[in-house]
């Protein structure tokens, strides 16, 4: 497909990743690689998405090419010369809006100007004027604890906007904020970049949201993970201004789904063996998520296709592959290609009374090799053992995983069947 935006296309490069890779040091001392020879570049007049699943490495590349992470290998380029420390010309959209809460919305904006080190009198001009762009005249005095979650990313986005950034990042800005809010930001969020002859000229956006990154980007490039790669690069041909429900936005969004998934849901355990992995990566989702998707099912006659489900349940996408993997992992479903079918367990579960359903749950907890390791030690070990000991050995043999993600989702997965007990005060997990 061949770029057509409302852009003219160019050659020049204003923010170039090259050769780039990087590595954490885990608590154990061992290193993780979570970006490997990532080559990207951005171009002026351009938005560019980069999305994948959670643990690619997605905001790890944005902010080694914002300058707030140097890179183990590797070199970031802003106009063709090499940046050592912050990029210059970047402005920086989180997504947990990182506001100061005793600070009101003008000196929200303020504080980012001072560190500019820009004379007081320009402050003032570029604080009012972000804050009037970004519809939040009238609440400059407001407090962010006074503000909508839209609000306090309007607020972020101003902050960023404020030093007229060449390029700007956004770190899934619109993932903390209501689907009816983010759907506008989106609009006003391109409305503010098209003008040719003003800052931004591009923007790079962070995204697990397929449909998002079809509205807004003019390239997208879709990652891998374990460690992060680029996987292939979809120009986006759509003109805009762009309808979530035309029918060559879904062909597009099916086209992503299409590459993201490999046309079929993957299969953990064969997966895990192929890379020698001796525990099983837990799906970060919730006890109650799968129970819904498993209630739905049970409604729709015990099968759907996954596309459905998601749509259906308005789910993003990739949340719901984790809700559905999870179920598969627990025994309760099936996923022949695209399709999700409830298990004779997952019936059983369904049907069942809670105190049962808690039993049932505890039952397929322990068929996991993780559960019953973890159950197995807290029996020899007089029924209680201090988290950093599961810390290690998730460490070990997940080494591409967060650690704390991991352990926090195995106490709610375990706290719903009465498996383990973990104390946070004491750090300590014990047999229920």
């Amino acid at each position: 497909m061949t770029v057509t935006t409302d852009k003219p296309p160019t050659t020049e490069t204003l923010c170039e990743a090259r050769n780039v890779s990087h590595e954490f040091v885990m608590p154990n001392g061992s290193k993780l690689s979570v970006l490997e020879d990532i080559n990207m570049a951005i171009k002026p007049l351009e938005v560019v998405a980069l999305l994948g699943p959670s643990g690619c490495g997605k905001s790890t590349i944005l902010r080694i090419l914002a300058g707030l992470i140097k890179p183990t290998a590797g070199e970031v380029f802003y106009h063709g010369e090499r940046v050592s420390g912050l990029t210059p010309g970047v402005g920086i959209v989180f997504q947990s809006f990182a506001l100061y809460p005793w600070m009101t919305v003008t000196e929200n904006v303020n504080v980012v100007l001072q560190a500019a080190g820009l004379p007081s009198n320009e402050i003032s001009q570029r604080a009012e004027n972000a804050i009037r762009t970004v519809g939040l005249a009238g609440f400059e005095e407001a407090y962010p604890r006074e503000l909508s979650g839209g609000m306090k990313q309007r607020l972020g986005i101003a902050r960023a906007l404020s030093v007229n950034p060449e390029c700007l990042f956004m770190d899934e800005p619109f993932s903390h904020v209501d689907a009816l809010t983010a759907e506008g930001l989106r609009a006003e969020v391109i409305d503010l970049w098209q003008p040719e002859d003003q800052n931004p000229s591009s923007i790079l956006m962070v995204s697990h949201d397929i449909k998002e990154v079809v509205y807004m980007a003019d390239r997208i490039i879709v990652l891998s993970s374990h460690p992060g790669r680029v996987r292939t690069v979809v120009d986006n041909p759509l003109p805009r201004p762009r309808d979530y429900r035309s029918r060559e936005s879904e062909q597009l969004v099916d086209y992503l789904h299409e590459i993201i998934t490999g046309n079929e849901l993957p299969d953990v355990p064969a997966a895990m063996h192929r890379r020698g992995v001796l525990l099983e990566p837990l799906p970060r989702t919730t006890t109650s998520a799968i129970a819904g998707l498993l209630e739905y099912l049970e409604a729709k006659g015990g099968s759907d296709e996954i596309f459905e489900i998601a749509a259906a349940t308005d789910q993003e996408f990739g949340t719901m592959i984790a809700i559905v993997k999870a179920a598969e992992m627990l025994g309760f479903v099936d996923t022949p290609k695209q399709d999700v079918h409830l298990t004779p367990e997952g019936h059983r579960f369904v049907r069942a009374e809670p105190d049962e359903r808690k039993a049932i749950w505890r039952e397929q907890l322990l068929k996991l090799r993780f559960f019953r390791e973890i159950y197995d030690l807290l029996r020899s070990e007089d029924g209680e053992v201090n988290a950093e000991i599961i810390y290690e050995r998730i460490a070990t043999a997940m080494p591409h995983e967060k650690y704390e993600t991991v352990f926090d989702t195995m106490v709610r997965w375990a706290r719903f069947g009465n498996l383990f007990a973990y104390d946070e005060d004491t750090e300590r997990l014990s047999l229920q």
